[in-house]
């Protein structure tokens, strides 16, 4: 199945306590059906110090937010989108903006 959300798009958290924050897709985990958003869902870890020289404290990382609560945003209007799936003339599939119909490159 093709992902409507990629590594690198810009997105818009449209539920859960980071609503309304827009971030840039770090990683997409797709047997889950998460992504990890730049400064979204930020959880703090305890690292506990392991070899000699290396530290151990409060490390604060992002955890993975589920696909569904998560708006693409169309690069060119800047303005959140859905996102379908259209087939070019050289058989080629692009995912394509809902709202203006315009191709969706990456």
């Amino acid at each position: 199945m093709a992902a409507r959300i990629k590594k690198g798009d810009t997105v818009l958290v449209i539920t859960g306590s980071s609503r309304g924050v827009q971030g840039e897709v770090l990683s997409v985990i797709p047997s889950e059906n998460r992504a990890v958003v730049r400064g979204v869902a930020v959880a703090k870890h305890h690292k506990k110090a392991g070899r000699m020289g290396e530290e151990g404290g409060i490390i604060a990382r992002e955890a993975p937010v589920h696909l569904s609560n998560l708006k693409l945003v169309d690069p060119k209007s800047g303005k959140p989108t859905k996102v379908g799936f259209r087939v070019l003339e050289n058989g080629r599939k692009v995912r394509v903006a809902k709202a203006t119909s315009e191709v969706i490159e990456g």
